[in-house]
């Protein structure tokens, strides 16, 4: 059985739909927290490994027929690496740690869109992660109107998930809202349609509410 050291460290992860402005409140988040050096970190990635992976998921043409469960098999196997390579160890020497995206992600997107079991996803999840769980997730909820609008439509430059069907992302938003209404003591839903400083505001209370800071 693996085991565990007592961590020290934040562990802060973003979740949401792709135009949702993730990385704009990471980069604002950073830049409150500079003086607390935070890890920036993204999935799937952030090893040598992930990254290759990432890029068999998203841009390879070799991807572009990945069954569902190859594809959530990928995705942990990313995850397995970063959290036992980077995240774990970051957390154990007291550092925060923000990532874009965690296993939130496989649990919506290849559990719900990609109608994998749940049992499965949730099992395959555990087994790639341990114990290793965000303190604090923020999922930026946005319409997929609004996400497109943002994104200038749907770009040849797109990468494989980007390029999923309408369908396909209103399960991922419901999914995502599912699961918040499910983990509410971890998950906290914002609003992505208002002003970027006013989400970066409301992030910065609800890790000071959360005794965080």
């Amino acid at each position: 059985m693996e085991t565990s050291t007592a961590r020290k460290g934040l562990f802060i992860s973003f979740e949401g739909s792709e135009g949702c402005g993730k990385s704009t409140q990471i980069r604002l988040l950073a830049e409150a927290l500079g003086g607390r050096d935070p890890l920036l970190l993204r999935e799937p990635g952030g090893t040598p490994a992930g990254e290759i992976i990432r890029h068999l998921l998203q841009h390879a043409p070799e991807g572009d027929a990945l069954t569902p469960e190859a594809e959530l098999l990928l995705f942990a196997a990313s995850r397995a690496q970063l959290v036992r390579e980077v995240i774990r160890p970051a957390l154990q020497a007291g550092r925060v740690v923000i990532c874009d995206r965690f296993l939130d992600s496989t649990t919506v997107y290849q559990g719900v869109a990609r109608r994998i079991p749940p049992e499965e996803t949730a099992r395959i999840n555990a087994f790639a992660v341990g114990d290793c769980l965000p303190d604090i997730t923020f999922l930026l909820d946005l319409d997929r109107a609004t996400a497109l609008a943002r994104l200038g439509g749907r770009s040849q430059s797109a990468d494989r998930i980007e390029r999923e069907s309408e369908e396909f992302f209103a399960a991922v938003r419901r999914g995502y809202l599912d699961l918040a209404a499910r983990e509410p003591q971890r998950i906290r839903v914002l609003d992505a349609s208002l002003p970027a400083e006013s989400i970066a505001s409301e992030i910065l209370a609800e890790l000071q509410q959360a005794g965080h800071f």
